[in-house]
């Protein structure tokens, strides 16, 4: 059979690891093939060395039944491949069409012509259903809308096999839906996919066939319409996974995070929590549920310091710590897993040794009369690494040259290894695989059972059904109902977070 995409025995090394293992590919046209494997099992590497941003020790490549040389993504581009990352690469102060057209602007005389890039933008994005406005700046768009964009500009330069990378681990459930869709269109228009994600629902779901890696090694390829869930997760980590996270039941104690009327505006200016009343207890997991965009964000950067509050109270442990200073808020028992782990859970430039301090670097035993020790400092970094299982050369390794989920799971650990009495873990699993999943909700429990309070906010139901102890439904900035897990079914609780009104049984 001739396949679309061929990749034969690819080896690819990093200094002190073998990121690709002798690995085979083959995508047919017109399917959407998905590239599975756990966090740092090699499969961003494996495309960025079909998208030409790596050169192979080993392997070759085939494209339409061709053998290729693929050295740079111009080269990929005129082959009629296209890469969509994880991490979207736009000018946040360039509109839509700009950044579309970034090193293909097409001129009329001397003169970049935006007029008629515009029109073939909107002619390609009512051609596959991806609507954007072509005129919008990029900054003030959604992250949703900001992929639509990257999608576009592979189309625009005439992709016809695309590889997303980890596509919806930054998307609301809606947006997923659409994407879902919008990929479905893509495949009816003749274009073939390579999808790399974690999410064991999207490809059963949407994809023909699934590619297994797992450190660094090809485990096989498999039929999706033939296999389940429960055999995928199998394969990726090589052992049996439970889907269901083990607890017993809560045992509540003493209020350690309380939230009064609590005012809070977002960037534009607008409220976006308004008068917002809430606590969580010593013992307990309280997962926040609702639709993005109803101030789950500005009451998670008011709590931890990130922005200031306009009116209300926040007490931890009966202290009041409204508009404090984040190191003071973190002082005071509070520990945060940040949704945007670049933005607020890492310095990228620094060692992912050094990041696993951040919070307490500057006390003993990593500082003594203002000198930082490095040796306790790696010392400690490595236990964590360990512990927490970071796929990661080495502990010296800067963080930005980690996979998504490596990053993430540095962060949790850091966090959770201080056990606050207060842990924030907001999207806590985003971009992580089942067996990295499983492990850190039973590190959520165990706090809990520690008789620590957690406040968790996810946009995976199944998540926060799964691990909370009661839910509190965020909805316009405002708490309007806190249920019981045990007695909510998952369309209840959709239509809270829509607004409805409940008839069944309602906590206060």
């Amino acid at each position: 059979m001739e396949y679309v995409i061929e990749m034969r025995d690819i080896r690819k090394e990093f200094p002190g690891i073998v990121a690709n293992d002798n690995i085979t590919l083959q995508v047919q046209k017109g399917e959407i093939h998905a590239l599975l494997g756990e966090n740092g099992a090699g499969k961003s590497t494996l495309m960025n060395v079909l998208f030409g941003l790596y050169q192979p020790e080993k392997g070759e490549i085939h494209v339409r039944g061709e053998k290729v040389e693929i050295t740079d993504p111009n080269i990929a581009n005129k082959l009629g491949i296209g890469m969509v990352h994880q991490h979207f690469m736009l000018v946040e102060n360039f509109t839509v069409t700009e950044n579309i057209v970034l090193g293909q602007e097409p001129r009329r005389r001397a003169q970049v012509d935006i007029k008629s890039a515009a029109k073939k933008v909107e002619e390609i994005s009512r051609q596959y259903g991806l609507r954007v406005d072509p005129h919008a700046r990029i900054e003030d768009i959604s992250v949703g809308m900001q992929q639509r964009v990257e999608i576009l500009k592979t189309l625009y330069r005439g992709a016809d096999i695309l590889i997303f990378d980890e596509p919806t681990a930054v998307l609301t459930p809606q947006e997923i839906k659409e994407l879902i869709q919008i990929m479905k269109r893509l495949i009816a228009e003749g274009k073939s996919i390579i999808l790399i994600t974690h999410k064991l629902k999207e490809i059963m779901e949407v994809c023909h066939r699934c590619t297994v890696i797992r450190r660094g090694k090809g485990i096989g390829t498999v039929n999706v319409a033939d296999t389940n869930r429960e055999e995928l997760a199998s394969m990726m980590v090589g052992r049996d996974v439970s889907f269901t996270t083990k607890k017993e039941k809560g045992n509540p104690q003493q209020e350690v995070l309380e939230i009064k009327n609590l005012v809070v505006q977002d960037s534009r200016g607008i409220s976006a929590v308004k008068g917002l009343d809430l606590t969580v207890r010593a013992g307990e997991i309280i997962g926040i549920a609702g639709v993005d965009g109803n101030g789950q964000t500005e009451l998670i950067e008011a709590i931890t310091g990130l922005r200031n509050a306009e009116s209300g109270e926040i007490h931890l442990n009966g202290k009041e710590i409204t508009n404090l200073k984040p190191r003071k808020v973190t002082e005071s028992g509070l520990g945060h897993i940040p949704q945007d782990r670049h933005k607020h859970g890492l310095v990228l430039d620094f060692s992912i040794g050094e990041n696993m301090v951040l919070q307490t670097y500057y006390q003993e035993p990593y500082s003594k009369y203002k000198q930082i020790k490095a040796p306790q400092i790696f010392k400690k970094a490595n236990q964590l690494i360990d512990q927490f299982d970071v796929r990661t050369p080495s502990v010296h390794t800067e963080a930005r040259a980690l996979s998504g989920g490596n990053q993430q799971k540095a962060i949790i650990a850091r966090e959770v290894d201080r056990s606050p009495d207060l842990l924030i873990a907001a999207q806590p699993t985003r971009g992580l695989d089942v067996g990295a999943i499983e492990f850190i909700h039973s590190k959520l429990i165990e706090e809990r059972d520690a008789n620590k309070a957690i406040l968790l906010l996810s946009f995976e139901l199944d998540e926060i059904m799964n691990v909370s102890d009661r839910i509190a439904v965020i909805y316009e900035g405002k708490i309007i109902a806190i249920v019981d897990p045990q007695e909510v079914t998952e369309q209840d609780l959709g239509l809270l977070m829509a607004g409805s009104k409940r008839t069944g049984k309602e906590e206060n």
